[in-house]
């Protein structure tokens, strides 16, 4: 497949905005910008709780769906808050790295300082793009419903398109999985967060360190085997 420009430009009469993904790319602007006063409003409110959410948004970009509702449980907070956080996390993420990814793709808006993140994206989708391929949209929404980020609702995004999938169809299918996996995660964590909570108060935290060590290394096992491939041609 063609690879992403390296340069920012935009190509041609058409502008990024005008299109559906450009439109996307606003939506998810704005609602980041919305998650931002909500998290300047928590903070004035409650300081604590405000630190609590910007841990919880952290740990979720950095290692993935689990890790951050895992993070929420372990200081005992319930589903009215983890849920929500964590899905409105994940959206936005989809709603920026997707439209982003396309119109670079395009060669319609490309920035030089994200080309490297969009190149390890795209060569993770292509990865598995394959397998997806091969069940269609059915396939696409268990892989969103993985965990770790590296195999989450980003990445999925961008299968999505590769599949061909008009975007507001990837939208669709993407966000509806994420919503579908966040219910499953919920229910599961909470569960084992009590379990453990019994055996030691410090166990729950130990619990979010075990999630965080097994994202990472599977993040590391990723990159090896995409490592491995590029070396072979």
């Amino acid at each position: 497949m063609e690879k992403i420009a390296s340069t920012t430009k935009i190509k041609g009469r058409f502008r990024p905005f005008d299109t559906t993904e450009g439109r996307i790319l606003i939506f998810g602007l704005i609602l980041l910008l919305l998650y931002v006063i909500y998290l300047a409003a928590s903070y004035f409110i409650s300081p604590n709780t405000f630190q609590v959410y910007v841990g919880m948004t952290a740990t979720h970009i950095l290692f993935g769906r689990a890790a951050g509702m895992s993070f929420g449980y372990s200081l005992d907070f319930g589903h009215l808050i983890v849920i929500p956080i964590n899905l409105a996390i994940e959206i936005i993420m989809v709603m920026l790295i997707y439209p982003l990814f396309v119109l670079a793709w395009r060669n319609l808006l490309v920035f030089k300082v994200l080309n490297n993140f969009m190149r390890k994206i795209e060569e993770v989708a292509e990865a598995n793009e394959a397998k997806i391929q091969r069940y269609g949209i059915p396939g696409l929404l268990l892989f969103v419903c993985i965990p770790f980020w590296m195999t989450g609702p980003v990445i999925g995004s961008v299968i999505g398109f590769f599949l061909g999938l008009r975007p507001w169809v990837n939208m669709f299918v993407v966000l509806f999985g994420t919503m579908i996996a966040s219910l499953g995660w919920a229910i599961l964590l909470k569960e084992l967060h009590e379990q453990v909570a019994d055996i030691s108060p410090f166990a729950p935290m130990i619990l979010v360190l075990i999630i965080i060590t097994i994202a990472v290394a599977g993040y590391l096992l990723e990159m090896h085997k995409l490592h491995k491939n590029n070396h072979k041609y």
